[in-house]
């Protein structure tokens, strides 16, 4: 699994995008191999981020981001999934939804919940930039929906609805 963050910019925020790709994949691989947080972060940090990977280059990331979305989303996994589960459609919930969706939105809503230092609108964002580079159109839509859902919930100022 491979993809390119956004390459607009500035430097540190290319490198944040590129950590929030790393986590994306890196909780991917936890959730479908069930590999273990400090295992799938040393591989992480050791094999693929900065690194030519089968041809690929990825992209230099902001380490510390991404360990701290990665450990971060582990430490409150047990709180954040019923969130996400409740801005799911009635109906579906967010163990039926595709590994690769599961760990977008589960990134999304760690950085939404904790890092209330990046903008919602931001945080969004990049997830939606991260689904597109995987997913379908209709897809990151769902993204969208249920992180914007997210948001107003966890960051209700910002959208004036206090």
């Amino acid at each position: 699994m491979n993809a390119r963050p956004p390459t607009g910019g500035s430097q540190r925020n290319r490198r944040r995008s590129a950590a929030r790709l790393a986590a994306v994949q890196a909780l991917y691989q936890m959730d479908i191999a069930a590999t273990g947080v400090h295992a799938v972060l040393a591989e992480y940090e050791r094999h693929w981020i900065g690194h030519e990977v089968e041809g690929e280059q990825y992209h230099e990331a902001e380490a510390a981001y991404f360990r701290e979305i990665v450990t971060g989303f582990v430490d409150s996994q047990r709180r954040l999934d019923p969130m996400i589960d409740q801005a799911l459609a009635s109906g579906w919930p967010l163990k039926r939804v595709e590994a690769l969706m599961r760990a977008v939105l589960r990134a999304g809503a760690f950085e939404l919940d904790r890092k209330i230092d990046v903008p919602a609108r931001v945080v969004i964002s990049e997830y939606v930039d991260v689904a597109n580079a995987f997913i379908d159109r209709e897809e990151t839509g769902m993204v969208n929906a249920v992180l914007d859902h997210l948001a107003r919930g966890i960051r209700a100022a910002e959208f004036g609805e206090t």
